[in-house]
Parts: structure tokens; C-alpha cells; sequence
């Protein structure tokens, strides 16, 4: 097999043992977004909550949940309110929003 054949088995090798929480050593980056913090990105792009919504590709109502602390985005739709929270005028001028 091919070097690069070995490190793609080795890497999905060590994938599978970190998602059967074993140590492996990778490397893992949690980004949390709190409530208040969801309700502060969406008012920063200056959109309604069917706005913001429409606009990121999830319903109203879910948008209302994460913003009273029911529920919490997870995987990229976290990563998007960060970036909204950090670099708003980057996010509007990237999807055209507000």
C-alpha cells in the first residue's frame, strides 16, 4: 500500500478509538455558545428572530429555544454564532443577510 494509503487506515485507526473515548492524543476543540450569547449575535446583525433564522437555516422555533436555553446548537451552527459573535460584518457580507 501507499504511504499515503498507511496514514489515511492509521489516521481513521486513531479517529475510532478517540470516538470510543480512548486517549490518543488528539486534539479537541469545544466551542460553547451560551443563550444570551445567541440573542447578542442575532441582535448585532440587527435581523428578527425569523429573520436570523431564514437567513442560517434553522426554524424559528428553533432559534427561540437556543435563545431561552431549552435546547443548544451543535456542531457547525455553533461554529457560525461564534464567527456572528466575533466578526458579525464578515458574516453578513459573506450570505448577504441584514
Amino acid at each position: 500500500m501507499s504511504k499515503l494509503g498507511d496514514e489515511l487506515i492509521e489516521s481513521m485507526a486513531q479517529a475510532l478509538a478517540h470516538a470510543k473515548g480512548k486517549r490518543t492524543g488528539a486534539r479537541v476543540h469545544k466551542i460553547s455558545v451560551k443563550p444570551d450569547e445567541i440573542q447578542k449575535a442575532r441582535k448585532r446583525l440587527g435581523l428578527s428572530q425569523d429573520q436570523f433564522a431564514g437567513a442560517f437555516g434553522v426554524s424559528a422555533s428553533t432559534l427561540r429555544k437556543w435563545e431561552q436555553g431549552q435546547r443548544s446548537p451543535t456542531g457547525a451552527a455553533k461554529t457560525l454564532l461564534k464567527i456572528i459573535e466575533r466578526e458579525p460584518k464578515a458574516v453578513v457580507r459573506a450570505l448577504k443577510v441584514a
